[in-house]
């Protein structure tokens, strides 16, 4: 099977379609165009009856550019990649890096689509397709894109590994709505093979990854936290925050409970680390030796690995 890499060098588990499943997919799409077309064409005609030869035509071709063309580009656009005919069949045009298409993307598909399907009968397309390695027309390589398959067999279920406990809600206050969608996907495309890759290869692209996660946070990684237990533990406070807002109660584990934010002593800028207690949050009454947080270690600041 042969899987989509990320500009960050993650295997997604997005197989692309083949050349069948695409024709019958554009085939579709087409009887569904020229059926409009044709109606509209008639409603059209109608209407214009009263017009000279020359304004006739200019409507025409207005017609031809709006029905064949506009129309695929905007439901392309809405749809994120899913038209009538890839819908059909199980298929969507996603990006490169495996996120949803925009307009950009859908219009150059669609311009680039009116020579090599419409005025060539779809021969460019399928020798395209041919020629390329994972099935892409000329529309697809000039805007980026890729038609993958979403209706795929179900394999082994890939979980996020949790993070390491004391890192559960020290992130709490980090601001998580600047984060895109790709950027998200690519972490959790990491967590779930870390322990498939090489140990240099994984830490490398670990501290990538936290760096532009940082970036978008507007709050670099903690030093003292491994950029792979950083990774886990933001993913986790998404989790959590997304669990809060769908059910109204405590996010998943947990994961606000005794942190107090980015200002409070768990915060990303403190030296004390999540071991410390806030003497204006807490009670004055003494965490029993079970419950308090054990201190990083350096074995701790490296150990953090997947469960099997």
């Amino acid at each position: 099977m042969s899987e989509l890499v990320t500009g960050e060098a993650v295997a997604l588990e997005l197989r692309p379609a083949k050349l069948p499943s695409r024709a019958l997919a554009v085939l579709i799409d087409l009887v569904v165009a020229f059926t409009v077309y044709i109606l509209v064409t008639l409603a059209v005609v109608a209407s214009t009856s009263s017009l000279d030869e020359a304004a006739a035509a200019a409507v025409m071709v207005a017609t031809f550019v709006l029905v064949l063309v506009g129309v695929p580009i905007a439901v392309e656009t809405l749809s994120h990649g899913r038209s009538l005919g890839k819908l059909a069949c199980g298929l969507r045009v996603v990006r490169d890096d495996g996120g949803p298409i925009r307009f950009r993307h859908a219009l150059v598909r669609g311009a680039v689509g009116v020579v090599e399907i419409l005025l060539t009968f779809g021969v460019v397309a399928c020798i395209a397709s041919l020629v390329s390695e994972r099935g892409r027309r000329l529309g697809d390589v000039f805007a980026g894109t890729l038609v993958v398959r979403e209706r795929v067999p179900a394999g082994p279920a890939r979980f996020v590994p949790p993070p390491p406990p004391w890192l559960v809600g020290r992130f709490a206050g980090l601001d998580l709505s600047g984060v895109p969608d790709g950027l998200w996907l690519a972490i959790r495309s990491y967590l779930t093979r870390m322990g498939q890759l090489d140990p240099q290869v994984g830490q490398a692209m670990a501290e990538r990854l936290a760096g532009d996660l940082g970036a978008c946070t507007g709050a670099p990684a903690p030093r003292d936290v491994p950029p792979a237990a950083y990774l886990a533990a933001v993913v986790h406070e998404r989790q959590s925050r997304d669990a809060q807002r769908a059910f109204g109660g405590v996010g998943v584990g947990g994961a606000h409970a005794g942190s107090n934010g980015l200002n409070g002593p768990n915060s990303l800028n403190d030296p004390a680390g999540p071991a410390a207690a806030s003497p204006h949050v807490a009670p004055p009454a003494v965490t029993p030796p079970s419950v308090a947080a054990p201190p990083v270690t350096p074995s701790q600041g490296t150990g953090f690995v997947p469960p099997a």
